[in-house]
């Protein structure tokens, strides 16, 4: 059993490339941190590089499991056997690594979380449970509220810039470090905006079409505007235009602490997959 990390971008998806693309929809996010880090630049996410990994049961066996992590987020981990996560952690201390913790799927959250306390000590939180989704047949919001969606435009820069930093505070991640994700949204159309008399009230975005996946994210509407019924509108209008793409899988994923959206994007016809873990750790 062996890991291999790097902090090459192209040696990585050199070796594990085949197997995130093998199964887009379970490694959606380790796919789409991949191609921005490829489109905006290794400092994307932080200033500090990223660092890759990939686990081989024997050397001449197939990828088997990966890891994507762009500090000072935690460690995004495909799914893995129990023994690629024991071993992650030894590989991890081995090269010091310091990741503050993991996003994974949740039997795999917890094995690598158990195997970090076995190994360092210390502590280990839990800083969200999400559920990820799946979309089955869309079901058009009823009543639908005003309004309309459209394309975010290069004029809607700067309402996006502070949508995108209200949004990644209220989730408790790092805010954008400038507006080169905003951009490439713009320039891609990968950003709807749903207006009621000429004024943006709520936005959706979604991720590059990858391998036939992508994925909804962000929805966002601002606290003194919800209620409304915009972000479920937005949420289709911008279903539909993913579908239309050809897109085979539409995914998305809600925080369980959040009621409201968990329901909201079940009426609109998204079912459960798998839920995720993302565990802090923290050293005595």
């Amino acid at each position: 059993m062996t890991w291999t990390t790097t902090r090459n971008l192209a040696d990585f998806e050199a070796a594990a490339g085949a197997f995130l693309r093998s199964r887009p929809a379970a490694h959606s996010v380790l796919l789409s941190v991949t191609s921005s880090l490829r489109s905006l630049g290794a400092d994307a996410y932080g200033a500090d590089a990223p660092a890759f990994g990939w686990w081989r049961r024997s050397g001449r066996d197939a990828v088997g499991a990966a890891f994507v992590w762009t500090p000072p987020r935690t460690a995004l981990l495909s799914p893995m056997p129990e023994e690629a996560a024991g071993e992650l952690v030894e590989t991890l201390a081995a090269q010091r690594l310091d990741v503050p913790g993991v996003n994974a799927g949740r039997a795999v959250a917890e094995a690598v979380a158990g195997a970090w306390q076995r190994r360092h000590g210390g502590t280990v939180t839990t800083g969200e449970r999400l559920r990820l989704y799946r979309l089955d047949e869309l079901i058009e919001p009823s009543p639908a509220p005003p309004g309309t969606a459209r394309r975010a435009r290069p004029a809607d820069r700067d309402l996006l810039l502070a949508w995108f930093t209200a949004f990644a505070t209220e989730v408790g991640d790092p805010p954008p470090r400038d507006g080169r994700a905003v951009d490439a949204r713009i320039a891609g159309g990968r950003c709807l905006l749903w207006e009621t008399d000429g004024r943006p009230v709520s936005m959706a975005g979604h991720t590059p079409p990858l391998c036939g996946a992508a994925r909804v994210a962000p929805v966002y509407t601002p606290p003194e505007l919800r209620g409304r019924g915009y972000a479920g509108a937005v949420t289709a209008a911008v279903s539909h235009a993913v579908r239309a793409l050809g897109t085979q899988e539409l995914l998305l994923f809600a925080d369980l602490a959040n009621p409201t959206s968990n329901a909201l994007y079940q009426r609109l016809g998204y079912r459960p997959v798998e839920d995720h873990l993302v565990l802090e750790f923290g050293r005595e």
